[in-house]
């Protein structure tokens, strides 16, 4: 799973650092410019497998991103599981 960040967007520090060090599985990266320009100047805002996820602040943020990450790792194992019974 990938989240980017934009390199102006303010506050995205310490969501950065915290997705690095208790999310070891996500693939994380601060880009020049995520061409969604507008929401990065005024809000936290990060790319999640391409989906646009903003926050109040950086917590809140994170815990979007977090939720995110979550929601798509269950239809992940959802798709796995069906792939295999399929196979059976």
């Amino acid at each position: 799973m990938k989240v980017r960040f934009c390199d102006n967007n303010k506050g995205k520090g310490k969501v950065l650092r915290r997705l690095e060090e208790e999310h070891l599985d996500v693939d994380v990266k601060v880009k020049k410019c995520l061409g969604i320009c507008g929401p990065c100047a005024d809000q936290p805002v990060a790319l999640v497998n391409g989906k646009k996820i903003k926050g109040k602040d950086g917590d809140d943020l994170y815990r979007r991103i977090v939720a995110s990450l979550d929601e798509e790792g269950k239809e992940v194992e959802a798709e796995k599981k069906g792939k295999k019974k399929l196979k059976k």
